[in-house]
Order: C-alpha cells, then structure tokens, then sequence
C-alpha cells in the first residue's frame, strides 16, 4: 500500500470520527453551559447536578443521530476501507 493512499485514508477517517461525534459534543457543551450557569446563578454546588443532565442529553442525542453516525460509517467502509482491503 502506498504512503499516500494510507494516509488519505487515516484523514479520511479521522475527519468521519469528527463528524459522528460532533452532535454529541456539542450537546454536551450546551448542557455543561446550562448547568454551570445555573449552578453559579442559584449558588447550588452539587455534583450529580452536572452529571445527570449531561449524561441524559448525550443519551437522547445519541439515539437521535444513530442512523446518522451509522449510515455514515458503513459508507467510509464501503467505499474506502473494504476495496482497499480486496486490493482495489
């Protein structure tokens, strides 16, 4: 395998990484946002008050995206990973 087809395929798959995680980080950010500005605003310092709610969003957008990040990645491995494993 040549240096440059392999890594094409390692950016092309570090890119599709970034792109299937994106909406769970960003809900993730959100929810932190929200809480620690809750938190700071009614000066409640509990820790399962971060947690929950983080946890509960990633959850619901996780089930959400699940065609999504799958659709996505059974497209990079049909296109790129398994003819490159066949040899083409």
């Amino acid at each position: 395998m040549d240096e440059i087809i392999f890594f094409d395929t390692l950016r092309q798959g570090l890119w599709i990484s970034v792109k299937i995680s994106a909406p769970i980080l960003t809900v993730a950010l959100i929810a932190g946002i929200t809480v620690g500005l809750f938190q700071a605003l009614t000066s409640i310092q509990e820790m399962t008050l971060t947690f929950v709610p983080k946890v509960a969003a990633m959850l619901v957008v996780f089930w959400a995206t699940m065609s999504f990040m799958t659709e996505t990645l059974v497209g990079f491995f049909q296109e790129q990973l398994i003819p490159l494993i066949a040899g083409g």
